[in-house]
């Protein structure tokens, strides 16, 4: 079989590869399609993702979708369609009863974090085990299957701002994870879904899953206190003192775009005054499952889905992810 493997930064190549042999308790996957997303990028990039560094060629991909190729239980037919929950979480931990994937001693597909690294799902073939398989409804496209697991993140962040019915809210970065959080808040009830990015195209996809109100960075201006619920989705430093200044006093911001490992300007003075919540969003526990009957119950999701590249051609889909004007989610085929 062929997978892809980052070996450093720059360097990925689509490689041969054994066919692996599932065993008891697990199920192996033919993969169909496989989402880029914001850590993939940094892997290939950059060689690490934060603190994470690659130290051995990493296979990429903990967004997919594809069907059951084998499963030794019997539970599964060949050919049945299917996402993945990519999470294993750590031992049980005192305290984070409901918050299991915050435990440590957890790992994720397609992570450097691990020591061997866990691989990811950019391969034809992909063993996982049984609890981390979701069925999918009938009539769900496999394409629009994969963005199950950013719209869980996008479900697990608007859940963490507790309740939104009637309320203004702004989504800063109005990328793939954006797009997702937009039409969350929009499904959450939220009066009022508004949309920031420092491109127009994006804002425009904005529109189509929800967003009423558009605001293009250095041209529109975002008034202070102007939002109840503010999702900084961006990961820019400057995006998370705009989303402070933004938010209404009492309000809440969740913080989801991943930010910089490192000492980064911020202003957070307007916080104080105005007894701001302020929330880290990380991954997600069982969102995935609400994200798969989303996904089967519209297909306005499509839009989100940008570009299509044939995972022999990674090079250019790494490049086209990585530019906003022009891509969306893009999506690697199998």
């Amino acid at each position: 079989m062929k997978a892809l493997a980052i070996h450093a930064s720059e360097d990925v190549r689509w490689e041969e590869r054994s066919v692996p042999e599932p065993g008891a308790g697990e199920v192996r996957l033919r993969v169909g399609f496989v989402g880029i997303c914001g850590s993939d990028l940094h892997y290939y990039f950059h060689g690490a993702n934060g603190e994470y560094t690659i130290r051995e060629p990493l296979t990429p991909g903990h967004e997919l979708s594809g069907v059951v190729d084998a499963d030794p239980s019997g539970r599964l037919a060949p050919g049945t369609p299917v996402t993945v929950h990519p999470a294993r979480f750590g031992p049980a931990t005192p305290g984070l009863e409901e918050h299991p994937h915050l435990r440590a001693g957890g790992d994720y597909l397609g992570s450097a974090a691990a020591d061997p690294h866990r691989q990811g799902g950019a391969a034809e073939y992909l063993i996982v085990e049984e609890h981390m398989v979701r069925v999918l409804p009938e009539g769900l496209p496999l394409e629009r299957a994969a963005l199950a697991e950013p719209l869980a993140v996008a479900l697990h962040a608007v859940g963490l701002a507790g309740e939104l019915v009637g309320k203004r809210v702004l989504v800063i970065g109005a990328g793939p994870i954006g797009l997702l959080v937009a039409a969350a808040a929009h499904r959450a009830g939220a009066g009022v879904v508004a949309a920031s990015d420092v491109r127009s195209e994006p804002l425009e996809r904005a529109r189509s899953l929800g967003a009423s109100e558009l605001f293009l960075v250095g041209t529109d201006t975002i008034a202070d206190e102007s939002f109840d619920v503010v999702f900084e989705c961006s990961g820019v430093a400057p995006a998370l003192t705009q989303a402070v200044r933004a938010a209404r006093r009492a309000g809440t911001v969740v913080q989801v775009g991943m930010l910089a490992n490192a000492e980064i300007g911020v202003n957070l003075a307007p916080m104080l005054a105005k007894e701001l919540t302020l929330r880290g969003a990380f991954r997600f526990t069982d969102e995935i499952d609400t994200a798969v009957a989303m996904l089967a119950e519209s297909d306005a999701f499509d839009a989100v889905v940008s570009h299509v590249v044939p995972a022999a051609e990674a090079v250019r889909a790494f490049e086209l992810a990585r530019d906003s004007s022009l891509s969306a989610k893009v999506l690697l085929a199998l």
